[in-house]
């Protein structure tokens, strides 16, 4: 408004200022033209002049407002079917958003009907078929959607959501890898294609998606580091599987480089370098993993380094190994195995009793009963630690964090809930009472015998029971 005014008021002014300037300078202007003869003061003729500009102008505004109605009238309606098709598309959405199917579909076949592009209807119209139910309309419209590039990802994604929920692995990944190829730098997308590569076992692609989602910033470097030395152990086994060697040891090496500290990567790491004839860089890494984690498994593979060495020569290379953790009960347990197969049953007990303390685990106690058996001098000996092994602590396993199923071997992913890495060597939640019974020699009345929380009326024989423990899977 305060334009317009301060506007109005220099037109006026220079109006004014102009007739002041043409009444002091008086004069007559003369037109003659085709006989006529017109003959004007120069006030008057300024005037006519712009008289008969004003008029001409409102015409030629006239003559284009008329000839540009039809073109407005056209640009109003669509306009208006713009404004109706997107507040189509707006309620179709929230009926998406509450679950009503049927008024899905009839707000996305108007939003269809009066915007005419199917790219902004298609995704309403999948997502109102599926609320339906009617899944194959749903992935038509889906892979409708693959052909316009605006459209693309939409529609990958949804037909990946259809695969996951038809649980379709193979399909499942080839939209994600669509996916990646569409949006790289979409986190979920990598983080997605990761997951289904390390569920699939391709764990070399699972290590080449891991390192992209940490430069996309999708994985953080701690997530990336937790992971990193997990996901190198599985491609150390599937190079194995293909029958490279050098590339299998080649990743349990950077594994073992990048977490020292973790068990997995040591065992495997020395479990292919004595494969391959490494022995001594080997016996370097277990001595040194000894001292801080013993573990059966790598009392094992130390076990089969020199191998055509006398049983003598196996025990002392064993009393080296204790050396380095004296006072753990693995040391003495590996030394014990050692001396029995040796059949220096006393220097055998004498470590066993030593791991055995005051309350022997399972493993201990069938151990103690396998070597009275092999001395054959103490049967009730023998059936006493069968009793103990019965109702002793647990062993140790791989047990998931995740969902607590215990493993004899380590391995990537868990497989019972498939969670990446979360395998941890430690002793599982002990159990109720092991069902056991243990027959008496000749016709004497059997007992049932109370362990745990349950009673066990049914005799088995000393072999099985010797087996008894917790029951673990390979």
């Amino acid at each position: 408004m305060i334009r317009f005014t301060v506007s109005l008021v220099i037109g006026l002014a220079i109006v004014v200022a102009a007739a002041i300037w043409l009444s002091d300078r008086p004069g007559q202007i003369a037109i003659e033209w085709q006989g006529w003869l017109i003959e004007l003061s120069v006030g008057r003729f300024v005037l006519a002049a712009a008289v008969i500009l004003t008029i001409l102008i409102f015409l030629y505004g006239l003559v284009r407002a008329i000839g540009g109605a039809p073109r407005k009238l056209r640009d109003k309606r669509r306009k208006s079917r713009r404004e109706k098709g997107y507040r189509a598309l707006t309620h179709g959405m929230v009926a998406v958003a509450a679950g009503d199917p049927n008024e899905a579909n009839r707000h996305a076949r108007r939003a269809d009907i009066l915007l005419n592009e199917p790219p902004l209807t298609m995704l309403l119209s999948a997502q109102a078929a599926q609320l339906n139910g009617d899944e194959d309309a749903a992935a038509q419209y889906f892979k409708d959607m693959l052909d316009r590039p605006e459209t693309a990802f939409l529609g990958v994604r949804g037909l990946l959501m259809q695969a996951q929920k038809n649980n379709d692995r193979p399909m499942v990944l080839h939209y994600a890898e669509r996916a990646c190829q569409l949006q790289p730098k979409t986190p979920w997308v990598l983080t997605t294609m990761f997951d289904l590569q390390v569920a699939e076992g391709r764990w070399r692609p699972a290590l080449a998606t891991m390192e992209e989602a940490v430069k996309r910033g999708a994985l953080t470097a701690d997530e990336a580091r937790q992971r990193r030395a997990t996901v190198l152990l599985g491609c150390s086994r599937e190079a194995e599987d293909e029958g490279n060697a050098a590339d299998a040891l080649r990743y349990a090496r950077r594994a073992n480089t990048l977490a020292p500290d973790f068990l997995p990567a040591v065992l495997r790491t020395v479990d292919l370098m004595v494969a391959s004839g490494k022995e001594r860089p080997a016996s370097r890494i277990i001595h040194n993993a000894w001292v801080r984690t013993p573990h059966p498994e790598l009392a094992r593979i130390y076990g089969c380094i020199g191998i055509g060495d006398d049983l003598l020569k196996r025990v002392r290379r064993f009393e080296r190994l204790l050396s380095f953790n004296p006072d753990h009960p693995e040391s003495h347990i590996a030394l014990a195995d050692a001396a029995m197969a040796a059949e220096l049953w006393g220097e055998a007990r004498n470590h066993l009793e030593h791991a055995a303390g005051e309350e022997p685990s399972a493993r201990v106690c069938r151990m103690m009963a396998e070597l009275e058996e092999r001395v054959g001098e103490n049967p009730e000996a023998l059936r006493t630690w069968l009793l103990r092994s019965a109702g002793a602590p647990p062993d140790a396993a791989w047990i998931c964090d995740d969902c607590g199923a215990a493993w004899d071997n380590w391995s990537p992913r868990c497989g019972d809930c498939g969670a990446l890495g979360t395998q941890n060597w430690q002793p599982p939640t002990r159990a109720r009472g092991i069902s056991l019974g243990l027959g008496l020699s000749g016709d004497a009345e059997e007992e049932p015998l109370l362990l745990g929380d349950e009673i066990v009326d049914e005799p088995v024989d000393d072999a099985s029971a010797a087996a008894q423990g917790y029951r673990t899977r390979s």
